[in-house]
């Protein structure tokens, strides 16, 4: 009898390499779903780490610190609860701070995005040298705020300020732009309006730019005049933008504080507080008077603050545009 002798290291069969390309093929598809799963989030992981570390992380340690007395030298001291809260709100500092920051945002916000909305109108038009346009509306947003502050404070001086010169060439009584209370907005609603409309502008021409141009045919068709596209088509095309503009406009009103701080040269918000905002009081309660714990409750005040306004701007702005969304619905069914 011949027995058939068989090598130890024997050559892989055809079963074997299907095998084998059988699970190459699964580990790839298993790994190409975890990529389609997980890339996203690795995309965007950076900004919520960024905001863990810069925003999430300061506003818990205030709602820590505003529970503590604590000292800017000595450091953290006894726990008094919710006592620096009852303390700054019976203050009346606080009051007028609350009183200054929302008349000074309305009165920045409101004209402020009117303005954008038209100087963007204007923008989207054929005009020559638009470049220069879209990029001169970004000039007043590139200078410093200090600067501003100083040059709007120098022109809105009591005494001899440009604006007061003005008034008494035309025969009018100087204002006190500095010792009163709504001349004292208006000028720092003014350094708000000259930087940041611009930029607000430029977003909102950068979204009417996104709107089809078969809906002004179809609207110049209809014998509809640019007054009216403009309220007809380009307004409710505009609404999430307008509506993301008022939410963000909320947010950087209620924390002013460069303004009022560099409009006089004390920064103390006026010699009876009366441009005095949230902001410069938190900064006055935690480097003048060196009391972290009303700082930070004034802080997490403002954020409520903040908060419940953005909340109310949302819900009205949200009702409006369903609202008009509607009757152009009923509109359109009575055409048809």
């Amino acid at each position: 009898m011949t027995s058939t002798q068989t090598s130890p290291e024997a050559e892989p069969t055809a079963g074997d390499e299907r095998q084998r390309q059988t699970r190459r093929v699964g580990f790839t598809q298993t790994l190409g779903r975890w990529d389609v799963k997980v890339s996203p989030y690795l995309y965007i992981s950076p900004f919520f780490i960024l905001f863990l570390v810069t925003g999430l992380f300061p506003l818990l340690y205030t709602a820590y610190v505003s529970v503590f007395k604590w000292d800017l030298l000595l450091g953290k001291g006894d726990f008094v609860g919710f006592e620096n809260f009852s303390t700054v709100l019976q203050a009346p500092v606080f009051w007028k701070a609350v009183r200054n920051t929302v008349s000074i945002f309305l009165l920045s916000s409101v004209p402020q995005v009117i303005l954008a909305l038209v100087i963007a109108a204007l923008l989207d038009a054929n005009l020559r040298a638009r470049t220069f346009w879209r990029m001169g509306v970004l000039v007043p947003y590139v200078v410093a705020p200090v600067a501003v502050g100083v040059i709007f404070s120098r022109m809105f001086a009591d005494q001899s300020g440009i604006i007061n010169q003005v008034l008494q060439n035309i025969g009018l009584n100087p204002i006190g732009w500095h010792s009163e209370v709504l001349p004292s907005h208006l000028a720092i609603a003014t350094m708000v309006n000259f930087r940041w409309t611009g930029y607000n502008a430029l977003i909102f021409l950068a979204a009417m730019q996104a709107i089809p141009r078969d809906l002004y045919e179809a609207a110049l068709i209809d014998g509809a005049n640019r007054f009216r596209q403009f309220f007809s088509v380009t307004i409710p095309m505009l609404r999430p933008t307008i509506i993301f503009v008022i939410i963000t406009s909320t947010i950087g009103g209620l924390q002013i504080f460069d303004e009022p701080r560099m409009f006089d040269q004390y920064g103390r918000g006026g010699a009876d507080q009366q441009y005095l905002t949230l902001t410069n009081y938190v900064y006055q309660l935690g480097w003048t008077n060196r009391n972290f714990g009303r700082a930070a409750a004034v802080a997490w005040l403002l954020f409520v603050l903040i908060l419940v306004i953005g909340i109310v701007n949302y819900l009205i702005t949200r009702r409006i545009s369903s609202d008009k969304s509607a009757v152009s619905k009923k509109r359109k069914k009575v055409r048809a």
